[in-house]
C-alpha cells in the first residue's frame, strides 16, 4: 500500500518589490533605470531576456540618457546659437567650403592638437553656421566649448584685466578645450583691447583651440589690432602655428534669402 505523497510543492517566488528596486537604483544615481525599470522588466519577460542582457539593457539606456542629458547642458552653458550644424550646412550654394575638409575638422582631432582655426570671408558667406556646427560637434565628441562675439569677450577680457594669475586661469574663456571667437575685425580694437586679445590668445597657445571667425585678410590684422603692426605678427605668430585656415568666397545667405522673399512677391 503506498503511503501518502511526498511530492513538494514548488516555492513560491518572492514578490518583487519594484519600489524598493527603484529606491536602490536612485540612491545609486541610476535615476534613468529607476524609471523605467518595470517597462524593462515587461520586455524581458516577453522575449524572454537572459538576466545578463537584460542588465546590458538597462544599463545601456542609462548611459544614452546620460550622454544626452551631458550634451543638452553643455550645449546650453556653451552660448553656442542654435539651430546651426553641420547637417543644415549648405555646401551645395558655398562651393567654395571644401566638405572633406569640414568633415575632417569635425573629427575633433585638431582640438585634441589644441590648433587653431581661422574661417576668412565676406559676410554672410557661412562662417559663423560653420564655427558653430564645429562648436556643436566638439561638445559631442566631449570636449567643453564657449561660443563670444568679439564684442562680448572684449568686455568680458575688460573686466578681468587686473585679475590675478588663478583668478585668470578660471575664466571659461581660458581654460575650456575649444574657444570660439566670432566677427573679429567688424570693428578695430584699441589698444588696451588688442593688448588683452594678445594676453589671451598667448595663454591659450598650447593649451587649448581657438576658432575664429573673420572678415579680414591676414595681411589686413594690423588695422584690426590697434594699427599695432608688431602686436599683431606676435597674435598670428601663435594663431597660425600649428593651424587650419579656410578662405571662403562666395554669395551671402542672407541676400539669397533677401531674393528668394522678393522673387515670391507679385
Amino acid at each position: 500500500m503506498n503511503g501518502p505523497s511526498t511530492t513538494k510543492k514548488p516555492a513560491a517566488r518572492p514578490k518583487v518589490d519594484l519600489d524598493a528596486t527603484r529606491e536602490r537604483l536612485v540612491r545609486l544615481g541610476l535615476s534613468r533605470a529607476a524609471e523605467q525599470l518595470e517597462g524593462h522588466i515587461t520586455e524581458a519577460v516577453k522575449e524572454p531576456l537572459s538576466p545578463h542582457r537584460f542588465l546590458d539593457q538597462v544599463l545601456d539606456e542609462e548611459l544614452l540618457w546620460r550622454e544626452e542629458r551631458r550634451i543638452r547642458t553643455s550645449l546650453r552653458l556653451s552660448g553656442l546659437p542654435p539651430g546651426q550644424t553641420l547637417g543644415n550646412f549648405d555646401f551645395s550654394f558655398q562651393p567654395s567650403v571644401e566638405r572633406s575638409r569640414i568633415e575632417t575638422l569635425a573629427t575633433c582631432s585638431w582640438i585634441r592638437e589644441k590648433q587653431s582655426l581661422l574661417l576668412q570671408g565676406p559676410p554672410g558667406v557661412g562662417k559663423t553656421h560653420l564655427a558653430v556646427g564645429l562648436g556643436v560637434r566638439a561638445v559631442e565628441n566631449g570636449f567643453s566649448v564657449v561660443f563670444h562675439r568679439l564684442e562680448d569677450l572684449l568686455a568680458l577680457m575688460r573686466r578681468d584685466a587686473d585679475a590675478g594669475p588663478q583668478r585668470l586661469r578660471r575664466r571659461k574663456y581660458m581654460n575650456v578645450a575649444l574657444l570660439i571667437i566670432d566677427e573679429v575685425g567688424f570693428e578695430p580694437m584699441d589698444r588696451r583691447e588688442a593688448t588683452l586679445f594678445f594676453r589671451l590668445v598667448s595663454y591659450r597657445y598650447g593649451r587649448g583651440s581657438i576658432l575664429i571667425t573673420t572678415n579680414k585678410g591676414i595681411r589686413d590684422w594690423p588695422e584690426v589690432l590697434a594699427g599695432d603692426e608688431v602686436l599683431a605678427t606676435a597674435i598670428l605668430d601663435r594663431l597660425l602655428h600649428h593651424s587650419h585656415v579656410f578662405n571662403i568666397k562666395g554669395r551671402s545667405y542672407r541676400l539669397r534669402e533677401l531674393e528668394q522673399v522678393a522673387g515670391s512677391r507679385p
